[in-house]
């Protein structure tokens, strides 16, 4: 079954299609955005926590599941990062084969729902792990798109974060990565957000109504570690806090809602 979107990229399989690909999509583009300081959670609780009372819009940024069954919230919430950007630009995502595990792709009316139009979305898939990192690296240093995003099933390294981190820095562009990885290591990130699905919000007749996620922040230059149970709402397109911040220990084992990533077809 194909999804009901077709992106504007088809998927990419090897360099010199993803460098063709992006130069006939892309060389009249500007990006007004590059540069930016920061774009905003719109919680002034977890903005006060980061250096500039928002992520900066110039370096990396790590998302790491709590367990592999959360691997697709983590993926909701780094859509719903992007969506949070103030440009209308064009956005590149670049998954490698391990990036998404067997959760399947992308798909538009998900990423709709949270917060991030299809239509601006840039998807490309390489055969490798080696290729996806490239193929970041590449995309910060054209500092064409209006943001760079990344889901591979490594974890980085000191020195590959630190190389990503200059190049966003370079570029004025933020690049949100999410690793299928532990990520326990050390790292150039700016920040780290370690993400565990947790029980939706449900309406008066009983059914899920709003997706929810439990954050750890924890690591972040220059600012506040912390924790937050966050809600988000897919019909005004905004994060709010869902419980108190103290206290909110990740449960272990817990089973993750597909947040804009459709099953592979398995007929």
């Amino acid at each position: 079954m194909k999804p009901a979107h077709a992106f504007p990229l088809a998927l990419q399989r090897n360099r010199a299609e993803i460098v063709d690909g992006l130069r006939r999509l892309l060389p009249k583009l500007e990006n007004p955005s590059a540069g930016k300081c920061a774009f905003f959670f719109g919680l002034p609780a977890l903005d006060a926590h980061l250096p500039q009372g928002g992520l900066a819009g110039r370096a990396l940024h790590e998302v790491i599941p709590e367990t592999e069954c959360d691997l697709p919230a983590a993926f909701g919430f780094a859509v719903a990062l992007l969506g949070r950007m103030p440009s209308d630009g064009p956005m590149l995502f670049v998954i490698s084969p391990r990036g998404l595990a067997a959760f399947g792709h992308p798909h538009g009316h998900g990423l709709d729902e949270l917060g991030l139009d299809p239509a601006r979305l840039i998807l490309v898939e390489t055969e490798d792990e080696v290729q996806a990192l490239w193929a970041l690296e590449e995309a910060l240093r054209s500092a064409v798109p209006a943001a760079v995003a990344g889901a591979i099933g490594q974890e980085l390294d000191l020195k590959t974060s630190r190389r990503l981190h200059l190049a966003a820095g370079n570029s004025g562009l933020p690049l949100i990565l999410l690793s299928a990885a532990a990520g326990m290591g050390s790292s150039a990130a700016a920040t780290r957000w370690r993400v565990g699905a947790a029980r939706a919000a449900r309406d008066r007749f009983g059914l899920p109504a709003h997706w929810r996620w439990r954050l750890r922040l924890e690591r972040c230059r220059n600012g506040r570690l912390g924790e937050w149970l966050v809600e988000w709402d897919h019909v005004a397109y905004r994060f709010s806090l869902a419980a108190p911040m103290a206290d909110l220990a990740f449960p272990r084992g817990t089973s993750a809602q597909p947040f804009g990533v459709r099953a592979a077809d398995r007929s």
